[in-house]
C-alpha cells in the first residue's frame, strides 16, 4: 500500500508560544516526527502541513516535504483536522499523487517511534480494520466522576457511587498522537476515526497533552525518563 505522512503543524499556538518549533530534548518538537515518519520506513511520502514559513524552513531542514502551504482557511484556531487532512490529499491529487494510507501524525508527540509506527501499520494489515489510533486508558473510572451543582460536588452517574473500581467497564481516550486510516475509509465517512477502527492502546507513562507550560514541563521528564530507562 502507498502511504503518506502528514504532520500537521500550524504556526498560531497562543498557550505556547511557538509551540510546534520549541526545542524539546536538544531539537525543534516536530522534529521527533518527522524524524520517527521518516525511519519507519512505512511512508512514501513524510510532509508537513503548515501555515508558517518558519515551520516549513524547520521541516525541510529535518527531512520533511512541504511542496505548499496551508490554506487560511484552514489555519485558524477551530481548523478540524479532517479539513487539514481533506486539503492535503486534494492537494497531492491534483499533482497526480494519491495515496492507499495516510498517517495524521501530530508535531508535538515527541514519545512517538518508528517502531510504534510500524507496529501500527502491522496491526492495520493485520487485522483489516479501516484505521488504527492511540488511546490510552483513564486512570480513574470515569463512571464515578463528579460534576458542579451550585458549587457542590455531585455524583454524574450516582448508580455508580459504591461500586468497585474493578467491576466497572475500562474506558479509553484518545492518546493524542497519530491516527493511520486508510484514504478511501476517510473520504467515505469523513472523520480520522471511521467505524472499523483498531486501538494501539498505550501506557500513561508515553502519554502526554501538551496544552500549556505544565504539560511540557511533565512531558519533558516523562521523555527523560523514558531515554533514561532504555524504552
Amino acid at each position: 500500500m502507498s502511504g503518506i505522512a502528514i504532520i500537521t503543524a500550524r504556526g498560531g499556538s497562543k498557550r505556547i508560544p511557538k509551540k510546534n518549533i520549541r526545542p524539546f530534548a536538544g531539537k525543534p518538537i516536530v522534529a521527533w516526527s518527522i524524524e520517527a515518519a521518516l525511519l519507519s520506513g512505512v511512508f512514501d511520502e513524510v510532509m508537513v502541513s503548515t501555515d508558517s514559513e518558519e515551520i516549513a524552513d524547520i521541516a525541510r531542514r529535518y527531512g520533511a516535504s512541504v511542496p505548499f502551504l496551508r490554506s487560511a482557511e484552514n489555519s485558524g484556531d477551530h481548523a478540524a483536522t479532517a479539513d487539514v487532512i481533506r486539503e492535503v490529499l486534494e492537494q497531492y491529487r491534483e499533482t497526480g499523487k494519491t495515496f492507499d494510507t495516510f498517517l495524521c501524525l501530530y508535531p508535538t508527540a515527541p514519545f512517538v517511534t518508528a517502531e510504534r509506527l510500524k507496529e501500527a501499520q502491522q496491526l492495520l494489515e493485520r487485522r483489516g480494520s479501516d484505521a488504527v489510533v492511540t488511546a490510552v486508558k483513564f486512570s480513574f473510572p470515569v463512571q464515578r466522576g463528579f460534576v458542579l451543582r451550585d458549587g457542590f460536588l455531585a455524583y454524574r452517574w450516582p448508580e455508580y457511587r459504591a461500586a468497585r473500581s474493578q467491576d466497572l467497564e475500562p474506558l479509553y481516550h484518545d492518546a493524542g498522537q497519530f491516527y493511520l486510516v486508510r484514504t478511501e475509509a476517510f473520504l467515505r465517512e469523513q472523520t480520522v476515526v471511521p467505524a472499523k477502527t483498531t486501538p494501539l492502546i498505550l501506557p500513561e507513562t508515553q502519554v502526554q497533552d501538551i496544552d500549556n507550560e505544565e504539560d511540557w514541563v511533565i512531558a519533558e521528564m516523562k521523555f527523560r525518563r523514558l531515554r533514561e530507562t532504555g524504552v
